[in-house]
C-alpha cells in the first residue's frame, strides 16, 4: 500500500442464521452460522478480499428449511468456529472495530447485537457502519427499500453466487457500495 494514497478500506458483511418456517423450535434460538466478509477498497473502487466464517451453533441446529435456503447443512456448521472464535477472528485479521463496515438493512447488525449479548461477547465491530440499503434508496429515488437481488437488478449487476449464502451475499452487497460510490452515493467516513 502506498502510502501517498492510502486505501480506504470498508468490511462488507451478510450473515447466515439457523431459521425455520415458522417460530423456532422450543429452547432455540436463532444463531449466526455464517459470516460473509467482502473487503473493498473504495480509493480504487475494487472488492480485494472474499473471506467465509462458518460458525458452530451452540443452542440451535441447521433445518431442513435453513438447508434449503442456504445451502449449508448442520455437518458444515458443526465444523465451524464457536460465535466467540468468530468475533475475535473478526476483530484480529479484519480489523472489525477501526474499519468502517456495511451490511444490507439493519439485520446483520441486529443479529450481531442480540447474539453478543446473549453469549457475552465482545461485540466485534465499531461504530462506524452504514446501511447500504438505505443508501441505495436515497440514491435511486425509490419509496421501498429493495431487497438485494432487486437491488442488483436495478443496478443492472449481476448476482453472482448462492443469494442468501454469507460469502455470495457480502460480495454482491460489495459490487452494489462501488455501484453507489461509483455515482458518488456513497458516504466519506
Amino acid at each position: 500500500m502506498n502510502s501517498a494514497s492510502p486505501q480506504r478500506l470498508l468490511n462488507v458483511v451478510d450473515v447466515e442464521a439457523t431459521c425455520w418456517p415458522g417460530s423456532p423450535p422450543p429452547g432455540t434460538v436463532s444463531e449466526i452460522i455464517e459470516i460473509g466478509l467482502t473487503v473493498v477498497a473504495l480509493s480504487t473502487a475494487e472488492r480485494v478480499e472474499r473471506h467465509r466464517i462458518l460458525v458452530r451453533p451452540a443452542r440451535s441446529e441447521v433445518s431442513g428449511f435453513c438447508t434449503e435456503l442456504t445451502g449449508l447443512t448442520q455437518e458444515e456448521a458443526e465444523g465451524g468456529l464457536s460465535f466467540g472464535e468468530a468475533c475475535r477472528l473478526l476483530a484480529a485479521e479484519h480489523a472489525s472495530g477501526a474499519r468502517a463496515w456495511a451490511s444490507w438493512g439493519d439485520y446483520d447488525r441486529h443479529q450481531f447485537t442480540r447474539q453478543c449479548g446473549a453469549t457475552r461477547t465482545p461485540y466485534p465491530f465499531g461504530r462506524r457502519r452504514t446501511n447500504a440499503k438505505a443508501v441505495f434508496t436515497e440514491v435511486h429515488g425509490l419509496r421501498k427499500r429493495p431487497g438485494m437481488a432487486q437491488a442488483l437488478r436495478l443496478a443492472g449487476l449481476p448476482l453472482e453466487g448462492r443469494h442468501h449464502r454469507g460469502e455470495d451475499d457480502a460480495w454482491n452487497i460489495a459490487a452494489l457500495v462501488l455501484h453507489l460510490a461509483g455515482r458518488d452515493g456513497w458516504p466519506t467516513e
